[in-house]
C-alpha cells in the first residue's frame, strides 16, 4: 500500500500540472509608443470576455486566457487605440504593441468673436444625458482589482524619531491590494465582497470606495464633476478637436476651471458623439494643498454602455513638513450588465436647444404634454432636447424613490471580506495581478511581511500589553500615561496627567485613569449587519488645588450602545458658572499668568448627576438629566503671574452682570431636572452593512428643551422653569460657499428662585484664543454680562466664500485659505441688542483661523478685536 502511494502520487501531481498548463495560454508581451515611449498603465481589453490587464512601469502586460480567438483592444491617453485579433493556444502569445499618437483634427468650425466654442453644445449634450447613463443599467457585476501604494518620502526633524521608531523610513513602500467582486442595482445599491487582499498591517477596510463613485453625477467625493448640470458657472470648455476610436467618434474637450483651488477639476476629457458618454479621461485637482490626479479609460460594454475599465489616480502633498505620494491603480473586468427596460432606446438623438433652435422649438411643439413618462416619451420620438431629456430622468429618478421602502436612503452598500481573502498564495497573485510588481514594491512587501511577522509575535507573547509597545507596567507609565489590553474586551488606560493655572485653585493637577469593557452583539438575524458594541467606561478623576491645598475628585460611570447613553457623575469638583464652558482650562492658564486676565470664574458643588441620551430612531433623540447639588462660592486664593504688574489686573471671583448686580451667593442645595428632544425631520441617509449613518447638513437641527428646579425636594432651595427652542442649518452653494445658521430663543417661564450658575449663560469670549464653536459663539462679549433670568433670543450667522477679496489670488486658494463673514446677535431684557460684525481667513497653513470683529450696542460701537482658532474646515468627506 505505501509503494502504491508513493507512485500514484507524483503520477497525479504530474497529471494535474499538465492539466492546468493546457489551460495556461494567454497575451504578454510590451506596449510603446510610435516615440518610443514606453507607456506604463496602458489599458489591455479582451472584448469578448471583459477581461482587462495593465501595462507596468515597464510597459509589459501579461494576461492568462482559454484557448481561443479574441478582439484585443490596446488603449492608452494621447494614442490611438489599436484592435487586434488574436488565437490562443496552449501558450502565450507574445505580441508587442507600437501605438500611434492621436492625431486630433480640427473639425472645419470658425469661432468669430463673441461666439461660442462648439465644445458647449458637446457638453450640454454631455451633461444632459449625464443622469440617463446613471439609470440606463438595472445592474451589473463585475470585478475589480486595484492597488495601492503610499510613501512618507520626507518628515520634520521632530518626528524623526517616533515615526522611524514604527518602522516608518523614507525608503519605505505601503502597498495595499485587493480583487472584489462588484455588484450594482439601480438606483444606488453597491454589493462589495472581497476576495483577496494582500496589504500591509491589519487594515480591513474597503480600498474601492473611489470605484463607486461616477463623474456622471454632479459632484464625486466633493469634486464638482464636468458633467453636473451646474458645471457652466465652474468650468470653461475648449474643443480641441475630433478622432476615431474604431467607429466612434471621440471629441477632445479641455476643461479649465473659471477660478483655480480646491474641488474643480482641470484637464481634458474625451466624449464618444451620439452617445455622449465618457470615452476617457484626464484630470487634475487639488485639496488642502494635495495635488490629486486620475485617469480613467472606458470601454462600450456589449456595445450598449460605456463603463470605466482603467483607473489610475495619484495624490501628493506636503503638509507641515511631512511630504508623501500616494498612487492608486484599478481595472475592472468580466462586466455583465442588464439594461433598465424603461431606458431602453434603439436610437437617441439629443439636441442643443441653445444651438439647434428650430429643432428644438419643433421638438417642444411636438412633445408639449407635461406629464408624459419618459418610457412613452422615449418611445414616440428619438429626438429629446437637453433640457427635456435631464428633466424626463430627474422626475424619472424622484418618482422611483418615493416607491422605494426607505426614499429617505440616497444609497447603500454592503462591504464584506471572504474568510480566505487573507490567505491567497504568491501564486495566486502573480496570476490575477494586470500589473507586475515593481522591484521597489516587492521590496516592500518583503520589509511589511517581516515586521508584521515580529508584530504578530510579540502580540501573541504578551498577556498584558501596553500600547506603547512595552510589556506590562512601568513606574514610568504614573507620570506620562499609557494605555493596557487586559484582554479582548478590557483595557485600562493611565490617561496623562494634566492640570493649569486660575486664581481660585493657583495651580492645579488632574488625574485620570479608566476602566473601559466592551461587549460586542452580533445580529443573528442578517450577518452582513455591522455586531452592536456596548461599552462600560469606570473613570476616578482626582483634582489638587495647590494654593487651595486641597484634594477633590469624582467618579464618574458610563454605559453606551448604539443608541443610548447613560451617565452617572458624583463627587465634589469646581465648575464654571457656564456649564458650557466657555473658557478652556489652558486659554485661562496662558492669559491669567502672562496678562493677569482670569476670566474663568468657578463654584464648588457637591454633587450626584445622572444623565441618558436616547436616538429612538434615525430622525428623533431625546436627552434627560437629573442633579442633586450642594453648591459653595469660591474666592481668589492666588495671585500668582509671570509678571507681579499685572497682579493688580486679577478681578474677584464672582462674574459681572448687568442683570444682578451681585452675583455672590450662600450654600444652596439644588434638585433640577430636564427634557429635551432633537428632531431631524427631513434626514437622509447612507446604508453600510445594514447600518444607516447620517448624511451631515441634509436636515434642519430643531431642539426643544425643559429645564426645572424643583423647591423642596431632597432640601432644594430653587424654583424655576426654563423652555429653549433652536435651529441649526448649514446650506451648500456648490463649492461658491457655505452658510451655517444657529438660532436659539427661550424664556423663564418662572424665576421666583435661582442663584447665578441656573441663569441662561451664552458664549462669550474675551480672550485672543478662541476654542468654541464658530457658529454659536460670539468673539467679544464678556462671558457673564448678559446672562438672563428672563427672555432671550440668540442669531449665528456664518458664510464660507470660496472667492471673495483675497481669495481671488488663485495662489491663495490654492493654499487651502477661505474667508469668512459672520454676524452674531443677542437680545436680552439688558443687552441693548448686542451685535457683532466680523470678518476672518479660514484654513492659514491649513490649521488655522484668523478673524477680527467690531462689535455693536444698540448700533453703537462698542469694540473691536482680534481672535485665533483652529480651522473649521479641518473636517472632509471623501464619500460620495
Amino acid at each position: 500500500m505505501v509503494l502504491m502511494k508513493k507512485i500514484i502520487t507524483p503520477l497525479l501531481a504530474l497529471a494535474l500540472l499538465a492539466s492546468s498548463s493546457a489551460f495556461a495560454g494567454g497575451i504578454r508581451g510590451t506596449i510603446k509608443g510610435d516615440d518610443g515611449t514606453i507607456l506604463a498603465f496602458a489599458s489591455v481589453f479582451v472584448k469578448q470576455t471583459s477581461a482587462g490587464a495593465a501595462t507596468d512601469m515597464e510597459g509589459r502586460f501579461e494576461l492568462s486566457l482559454p484557448p481561443g480567438q479574441y478582439d484585443v483592444l490596446f488603449q492608452y491617453l494621447g494614442y490611438e487605440t489599436t484592435q487586434r485579433k488574436i488565437e490562443v493556444g496552449s501558450d502565450f502569445v507574445e505580441i508587442n504593441i507600437v501605438l500611434k499618437t492621436q492625431v486630433v483634427v480640427l473639425q472645419n468650425v470658425i469661432i468669430k468673436a463673441g461666439k461660442e466654442d462648439p465644445a458647449y453644445t458637446i457638453m450640454r449634450k454631455a451633461i444632459g444625458k449625464a443622469k440617463y447613463h446613471t439609470q440606463q443599467l438595472d445592474s451589473y457585476t463585475t470585478r475589480a482589482y486595484i492597488k495601492g501604494k503610499y510613501q512618507l518620502r520626507d518628515y520634520p526633524w521632530f518626528a524623526k524619531k517616533a515615526i522611524e521608531k514604527e518602522g516608518v523610513k523614507k525608503d519605505r513602500v505601503f502597498i495595499s491590494e485587493s480583487v472584489s467582486d462588484i455588484k450594482y442595482t439601480r438606483p444606488n445599491k453597491f454589493e462589495e465582497k472581497v476576495i483577496a487582499i494582500y496589504s500591509t498591517g491589519n487594515d480591513k477596510n474597503s480600498p474601492n470606495q473611489l470605484l463607486l463613485g461616477s463623474f456622471y453625477n454632479p459632484t464625486i467625493a466633493e469634486f464638482v464633476s464636468p458633467l453636473s448640470p451646474k458645471s457652466f458657472s465652474y468650468y470653461r470648455f475648449e474643443y480641441l478637436g475630433s478622432f476615431k476610436d474604431n467607429q466612434y467618434e471621440i471629441s477632445k474637450i479641455k476643461v479649465t476651471p473659471r477660478s483655480k483651488g480646491d474641488d474643480v477639476f482641470e484637464g481634458t476629457i474625451f466624449i464618444v458623439e451620439e452617445w455622449w458618454s465618457i470615452h476617457s479621461l484626464d484630470l487634475k485637482t487639488t485639496k488642502l494643498g494635495v495635488s490629486i490626479k486620475v485617469k480613467q479609460i472606458y470601454n462600450p460594454i456589449e456595445d450598449k454602455v460605456w463603463l470605466p475599465v482603467s483607473q489610475h489616480a495619484t495624490a501628493e502633498g506636503k503638509i507641515l513638513g511631512f511630504d508623501f505620494i500616494g498612487e492608486y491603480f484599478a481595472t475592472l473586468k468580466d462586466y455583465k450588465i442588464t439594461l433598465n427596460p424603461d431606458l431602453v432606446v434603439a436610437e437617441m438623438k439629443v439636441v442643443d436647444e441653445k444651438i439647434e433652435k428650430e429643432e428644438a422649438k419643433k421638438i417642444e411643439k411636438k412633445f408639449s404634454k407635461k406629464d408624459q413618462q419618459i418610457q412613452e416619451r422615449l418611445a414616440s420620438g428619438k429626438e429629446v432636447t437637453n433640457k427635456e431629456l435631464r428633466q424626463m430622468v430627474r422626475e424619472y429618478e424622484k418618482q422611483e424613490q418615493k416607491e422605494t421602502k426607505e426614499p429617505e436612503v440616497l444609497s447603500e452598500s454592503t462591504f464584506t471580506v471572504d474568510s480566505a481573502a487573507y490567505k491567497k498564495d504568491s501564486t495566486f497573485w502573480s496570476e490575477i495581478r494586470p500589473v507586475a510588481l515593481s522591484k521597489q514594491e516587492e521590496r516592500g512587501y518583503q520589509i511589511n511581511d517581516s515586521i508584521s511577522t515580529v508584530e504578530r509575535q510579540r502580540e501573541e507573547g504578551d498577556t498584558l500589553k501596553s500600547r506603547k509597545g512595552k510589556k506590562g507596567f512601568s513606574p514610568t507609565d504614573l507620570l506620562v500615561g499609557n494605555s493596557y489590553r487586559i484582554n479582548k474586551t478590557t483595557d485600562f488606560r493611565i490617561h496623562f496627567p494634566y492640570g493649569g493655572f486660575n486664581t481660585v485653585e493657583g495651580f492645579n493637577l488632574i488625574y485620570r485613569t479608566s476602566l473601559y469593557k466592551r461587549w460586542v452583539i452580533k445580529d443573528k438575524t442578517d450577518s452582513t449587519k455591522k455586531p452592536r458594541t456596548s461599552r462600560l467606561e469606570i473613570s476616578p478623576i482626582a483634582r489638587y488645588a495647590f494654593s487651595r491645598q486641597l484634594l477633590t475628585g469624582k467618579l464618574r460611570v458610563e454605559y453606551r450602545n448604539q443608541n443610548q447613553r447613560l451617565t452617572l457623575e458624583g463627587g465634589r469638583y469646581v465648575e464654571q458658572f457656564n456649564s458650557d464652558e466657555p473658557i478652556h482650562s489652558f486659554v485661562n492658564t496662558l492669559t491669567s499668568l502672562f496678562s493677569g486676565d482670569n476670566w474663568m470664574k468657578l463654584y464648588e458643588q457637591d454633587f450626584i448627576d445622572l444623565k441618558y441620551r436616547n436616538r429612538i430612531n434615525d430622525k428623533f433623540t431625546i436627552t434627560s438629566s437629573w442633579a442633586l447639588s450642594r453648591r459653595h462660592e469660591l474666592d481668589n486664593r492666588s495671585d500668582y503671574t509671570f509678571f507681579s504688574d499685572n497682579k493688580e489686573n486679577y478681578r474677584p471671583n464672582a462674574p459681572v452682570n448687568v442683570e444682578t448686580l451681585n452675583t455672590g451667593f450662600e450654600d444652596n442645595t439644588a434638585f433640577t431636572g430636564a427634557v429635551g428632544i432633537e428632531a431631524r425631520p427631513w434626514q437622509k441617509y447612507r446604508i453600510r452593512n445594514g447600518n444607516k449613518f447620517r448624511i451631515q447638513n441634509s436636515s434642519p437641527v430643531l431642539s426643544f428643551n425643559y429645564k426645572k428646579g424643583f423647591n423642596g425636594i431632597f432640601g432644594s432651595d430653587v424654583n424655576y422653569d426654563l423652555i429653549e427652542a433652536g435651529i441649526r442649518q448649514q446650506i451648500k452653494f456648490g463649492i461658491r460657499g457655505t452658510f451655517d445658521v444657529n438660532v436659539k430663543a427661550g424664556k423663564f417661564l418662572n424665576a421666583d428662585k435661582l442663584y447665578f450658575m441656573d441663569y441662561k449663560h451664552f458664549l462669550g469670549n474675551k480672550t485672543p484664543i478662541i476654542t468654541t464653536d464658530p457658529v454659536g459663539s460670539f468673539r467679544l462679549m464678556d462671558y457673564y454680562l448678559y446672562s438672563t433670568r428672563d427672555q432671550f433670543v440668540s442669531v449665528s450667522a456664518h458664510y464660507h466664500f470660496r472667492k471673495f477679496l483675497i481669495t481671488r489670488i488663485p495662489l491663495i486658494r490654492l493654499m487651502g485659505v477661505q474667508e469668512n463673514f459672520f454676524v452674531n446677535y443677542l437680545s436680552t431684557p439688558s443687552s441693548k441688542n448686542f451685535t457683532e460684525v466680523g470678518y476672518g481667513l479660514d484654513g492659514i497653513l491649513r490649521i488655522f483661523r484668523l478673524e477680527g470683529a467690531v462689535a455693536f450696542s444698540n448700533g453703537t460701537y462698542q469694540d473691536y478685536g482680534f481672535r485665533i482658532g483652529i480651522s473649521s474646515i479641518l473636517s472632509v468627506n471623501f464619500g460620495d
